[in-house]
């Protein structure tokens, strides 16, 4: 019995609690995350390649 109107309740919340975004915003977000996802790689790919010369330039200093 209690499931039943946990389930009501959820469906209830879901249908006529949520403010669902619009088209244009979810399209406007996934822009955002998909900018912010490839300024983030590229960082990381330019802390990798320095690390990498650095680590060469100690080696070398070495060897």
């Amino acid at each position: 019995m209690k499931l039943k109107v946990y389930l009501e309740e959820a469906y209830d919340e879901l249908v006529h609690k949520v403010t669902w975004p619009t088209w244009k915003e979810l399209q406007n977000s996934a822009l955002v995350v998909m900018v912010a996802s490839l300024i983030i790689s590229l960082l990381i790919f330019l802390m990798d390649v320095s690390f990498e010369n650095i680590m060469e330039f100690i080696y070398g200093l070495f060897y």
